[in-house]
């Protein structure tokens, strides 16, 4: 089931891919690169939102062979009891340019969470060089229960769940703090690059222009966004769902009055990108899926287009829908979808985007809802 694919700036324009119960593999290579699958929770067959969800190529991986992967972990000892599991994120080191070293394993972030779902975890190195990681509410359903405090874990600044992380890999262990996250010296943890995030599915920084951090937020009931990740920025959830006002006692229902500010006042970032989910009627699909701004050469109409997806089509199991979305003059973005040659559909489960150093694009599917069985693919995007 691969949920990730990344390619390290090494010249040789291998294509690495993760996939989800614990093994990286190159693509058209015999052996594993690297084999974690016993340091893994068990996984459910049927489905499941954890395993080894995020890969991330040092920028300077040819001369120092670091590799970073976010992967869920059995819950660790000191714990919060009645808690699913610890996210991680580690360190590991290339033993030679085919093979990993599993025994280089350096922890480097550990999150309790308090449920199975909303991970996140499509760690990625931004321009800047530090390492970005998105992290969901901890789990179940509006941000509420076990785990989750009074206002949700989304507008808590006390907690690094509902976030977007910034960290520096290059600093002092396990990892430093840049100076200029946005709230270094000031109310929350310093670690918090945004928050109000409820499940970022996918996030990725656009290799031209202005290198924005683009994030899918998957929704609860009503509403599926994208959104443009602002430094210190409060992303709306749980007020909003996409840019619709929530309420968590009744979450089936948009309340009339949206939210303009989070509770210190401060303006609630707007998604780009919402559209109604299968919880609605008329609702496109399930789950947005994050993918990438086109920056590749072989299909000049998607250039500067963010190309992004969706888990399956509502009404439908394993139908998956590839999106391309336009940048209007204020800030909302008008997408169309986009039809696969010979077939229009994907015809199985959209579950992640890639791109190589080319800047060329690759869909990541597979037929089953689980990490059973062995129907995921990894397609490249080529003209019709």
């Amino acid at each position: 089931m691969p949920v990730a694919l990344a390619s390290p700036a090494d010249g040789t324009g291998r294509l690495f891919v993760a996939d989800l119960p614990g093994v990286i593999r190159v693509v058209g290579a015999d052996e594993p690169f690297l084999d974690i699958a016993d340091r893994v929770v068990d996984l459910r067959s049927g489905y499941d939102e954890r395993g080894l969800l995020g890969l991330a190529f040092h920028p300077r991986f040819r001369e120092n062979g670091r590799f970073f992967v976010y992967y869920s972990a059995p819950l660790r000892e000191g714990a919060p009891a009645g808690y699913d599991h610890t996210s991680r994120v580690s360190e590991f080191r290339a033993a030679t340019p085919d093979r990993a070293d599993p025994g280089s394993e350096r922890v480097v972030l550990e999150v309790d969470q308090p449920q199975a779902n909303h991970n996140g975890g499509s760690i990625a190195f931004g321009p800047d060089g530090y390492l970005y990681i998105p992290l969901g509410d901890g789990g179940g359903a509006r941000d509420v229960g076990r785990g989750h405090p009074p206002g949700g874990n989304g507008q808590d600044l006390g907690t690094l769940l509902g976030k977007i992380l910034r960290i520096d890999v290059d600093g002092p262990e396990p990892y430093g703090i840049p100076a200029d996250n946005p709230f270094v010296g000031r109310e929350g943890r310093d670690e918090i690059y945004a928050y109000g995030l409820r499940n970022p599915w996918r996030m990725t920084f656009d290799a031209g222009g202005e290198h924005r951090l683009f994030a899918a937020d998957a929704g609860q009931y009503l509403w599926e966004s994208v959104k443009i990740i602002v430094p210190g920025g409060n992303h709306g959830w749980n007020l909003r769902e996409g840019n619709h006002a929530f309420d968590p006692e009744n979450p089936y229902v948009s309340p009339a009055e949206v939210p303009r500010t989070g509770r210190r006042g401060e303006p609630l970032v707007d998604a780009i990108i919402e559209y109604p989910n299968a919880g609605q009627p008329g609702g496109i699909g399930q789950v947005v899926i994050g993918g990438y701004v086109y920056r590749g050469s072989t299909i000049p109409w998607l250039f500067g287009r963010y190309v992004f997806g969706e888990w399956s089509r509502a009404g439908a199991e394993g139908d998956g829908i590839i999106f391309a979305a336009t940048e209007g003059p204020k800030g909302q973005w008008e997408f169309t979808e986009v039809g696969v040659a010979g077939s229009r559909t994907v015809g199985a489960y959209v579950l992640a985007f890639g791109e190589d150093m080319e800047r060329e694009l690759y869909v990541l599917t597979a037929k089953s809802r689980g990490p059973a069985g062995k129907t995921g693919r990894v397609h490249r995007i080529v003209p019709a």
